[in-house]
């Protein structure tokens, strides 16, 4: 034990607090703590703030790319033959996107 708080020591450079006296680690402990609980109020807030939003209907995250009407045109685009390169580029997506929302076993 005498070993690992030598290891363990240390000083804070603008405070002069000591962790290896006993009032230095108190003092470490007491501002890890406050530390802690901040972190866990902020959770806690940033939780509540995301279950509002979810009341009144709004959803997180980006917005989808492809809309309805995107994947219908693309569909329609795919069925008389268009090359997907093609359609992605016509639609604005990545050919990736393209296939993610409508696998190439879906069309002819």
């Amino acid at each position: 034990m005498v070993l690992l708080r030598n290891y363990n020591r240390g000083w804070s450079l603008t405070d002069s607090i000591d962790t290896a006296t006993p009032a230095g680690r108190f003092f470490f402990h007491v501002m890890a703590s406050l530390a802690q609980m901040e972190r866990e109020l902020t959770m806690e807030r940033t939780r509540a703030g995301l279950e509002v939003a979810r009341q009144l209907g709004r959803k997180g995250g980006r917005k989808r790319q492809m809309t309805d009407s995107k994947i219908e045109s693309a569909k329609k685009l795919l069925a008389d033959g268009v090359p997907p390169r093609d359609v992605a580029k016509n639609i604005g997506v990545s050919v990736p996107t393209l296939y993610r929302w409508i696998p190439a076993s879906s069309y002819p």
